[in-house]
């Protein structure tokens, strides 16, 4: 029987609110992995942004972590986890997936990460996952980081990534990008030479029906009183009328701010060229 590498996908963002086209992207995923041959997908992990992001319009942290956990009570396989969101400060997408992977090892009952100390991979004691869930008892699983196809454009915004971290990112764990309209994935790989040198471990899948929804969108709606309905799950729109959650007070907050990455880096390099 041919050993499938147990894969699990980590989506990072600010889900201000989660809407079914964030849910959706990882059915997407699972299905394109499984149909690759190569991949057993056992498990999706939903990672809102910490509040210090600076990001216009960020609601406060436990209420987006909140509508995830009710978006995801249909989901056997996903799960939010608000690591990211307690930190003390906004922290880098590398810095959450070395955290994600490191309890992906732990739950693997794998010791140490690949590569690290140019020492082998070892297996502790104990049991794995199951064969009949991986297809292999000794692969090491894998992480990956999904994203719509418009997140690679985001690499070629000045100062917004570490040129080391987008080459961590797509060398070490890899993309899953879903297509949407109005962005050339392709291009974006072509245009880049970090891209194009680890395309291989970027899988691009097609969004077989369009859908458009985004959360500034349904932000806009609520706010004019406007329904969203079949756009974002009952649960979670009960919420946001519960604690009435998003109003145009909310939508100024961090107007004029500069989101906290293009604040770090900015910094960094000006001091670099003084």
């Amino acid at each position: 029987m041919k050993h499938l590498t147990p894969l699990t996908l980590l989506a990072c963002g600010s889900f201000n609110p989660i809407t079914n086209m964030h849910l959706r992207l990882f059915e997407l995923a699972r299905d394109h992995l499984h149909q690759t041959g190569k991949y057993q997908v056992i498990g999706g992990i939903i990672s809102p942004v910490n509040d210090d992001y600076g990001k216009q319009g960020l609601v406060a942290a436990k209420h987006r972590v909140a509508m995830a956990h009710l978006a995801l009570e249909t989901s056997d396989w996903i799960r939010v986890d608000p690591w990211e969101s307690q930190q003390r400060q906004w922290i880098e997408t590398i810095a959450v997936l070395r955290h994600h992977y490191k309890e992906l090892l732990k739950s693997h009952h794998i010791r140490k990460l690949p590569g690290e100390n140019n020492q082998p991979i070892e297996k502790a004691a104990g049991p794995s996952f199951p064969s009949s869930l991986t297809g292999c008892s000794c692969c090491v699983p894998e992480l990956k980081l999904l994203c719509g196809a418009d997140f690679l454009k985001t690499f070629q915004v000045p100062d917004l990534w570490k040129e080391e971290h987008i080459l961590e990112i797509v060398g070490k764990f890899g993309l899953v990008c879903i297509s949407r309209a109005g962005s050339d994935s392709s291009q974006c790989i072509s245009e880049s030479e970090v891209l194009s040198r680890y395309q291989h471990n970027i899988h691009l899948v097609r969004e077989w029906i369009q859908n458009e929804i985004s959360a500034t969108s349904i932000r806009q709606a609520l706010c004019k009183g406007q329904s969203v309905k079949y756009l974002v799950p009952d649960s979670v729109i009960s919420y946001i009328k519960q604690h009435n959650i998003y109003t145009e007070e909310t939508e100024r907050r961090n107007e004029g701010d500069l989101l906290q990455p293009l604040k770090r880096y900015s910094t960094v390099l000006s001091s670099l060229n003084d």
